[in-house]
C-alpha cells in the first residue's frame, strides 16, 4: 500500500481483482459439481460482465469481422463454462480464459478456404467494448504501437506468422506481462521474448512500408 496516498499500487490492485476472480470461478466450479446449476449459471452471468470487453477486444484483433467476433465471443464463454470443472483452482482464471478466446479465433483462422482483408468493425456496441482502453500500464513499445495509425497497426499484425500476432495481441495490446503469455501459450518466457522482439522489428518495417504506399 501506498504510505502517502493509502492506495495499493495498480499491481496489486490487479493481482488482487484477479485472485477475486480465480475464487468466483473456484465456487462457481463447486455449485456445477453439486448440481447447482441454476446458481452456478447465475453468477457466471457476473463473470461475463466482467470480461465481456477485454475477450472482445482480442477476438476483434483476430477476425475483424462483427459477426466473427459476436460468435467467437458467446463461443469463448460458453466453452468455459462447460470446461469450468476443469478449472485448476491454482491459475487465474483470467489467464485461462483469454487462452480459450485465443485457441477458439486460431481455430476459426484455421476454418476460412482464403485470407480475408481486415475491415473496420461497424457494430456501435462492439466498437464501443473495443475502443475501451486495457487498465494496465502501457509499456514503451505499446505507447510507439498506439501513436501509429490504428488501420495501418492492425494491417501490419495481420502479417506476421501466427505465433509473433497471438505474443503482439497478448502482450502489447491486451497487456499481459511476457511471464503471463508464456503460460497461457505453454512457451518458455525467453521463447516469447524472443518472438515479441522479432516481432516489433518486423511492425516497423510493415508499418513503414504501408506508410510509402498510403502516400503513393
Amino acid at each position: 500500500m501506498n504510505a502517502m496516498t493509502g492506495t495499493e499500487p495498480a499491481s496489486s490492485q490487479a493481482r488482487s481483482f484477479r485472485d477475486r476472480d480465480s475464487k468466483s470461478a473456484s465456487e462457481i466450479k463447486n455449485l456445477l459439481r453439486s448440481g447447482n446449476r441454476e446458481e452456478a449459471r447465475n453468477r457466471f452471468e457476473e463473470i461475463i460482465n466482467t470480461h465481456q470487453s477485454r475477450i472482445t477486444r482480442i477476438a476483434y484483433y483476430y477476425l475483424r469481422d462483427p459477426m466473427e467476433v459476436d460468435e467467437a465471443v458467446q463461443d469463448t464463454f460458453l466453452k468455459a463454462f462447460v470446461h469450468l470443472p476443469k478449472f485448476r483452482d491454482e491459475l487465474h482464471f483470467e489467464l485461462w480464459l483469454s487462452r480459450i478466446a485465443v485457441n477458439g479465433c486460431l481455430d476459426r483462422l484455421k476454418a476460412k478456404t482464403r485470407r480475408r482483408r481486415w475491415t473496420l468493425a461497424s457494430n456501435e456496441q462492439t466498437d464501443k467494448l473495443i475502443n475501451q482502453e486495457p487498465t494496465r500500464e502501457p509499456s514503451a513499445e505499446q505507447r510507439l504501437l498506439a501513436g501509429e495509425r490504428r488501420d495501418q497497426l492492425l494491417a501490419a499484425v495481420e502479417q506476421l506468422p501466427k505465433r509473433q500476432r497471438t505474443i503482439v495481441i497478448l502482450n502489447q495490446l491486451e497487456g499481459y506481462s511476457a511471464k503471463e503469455v508464456a503460460g497461457m501459450l505453454n512457451l518458455a518466457e525467453t521463447t516469447v521474448r524472443v518472438h515479441l522482439f522479432r516481432a516489433i522489428r518486423s511492425l516497423k518495417r510493415l508499418l513503414q512500408s504501408l506508410e510509402s504506399d498510403a502516400s503513393l
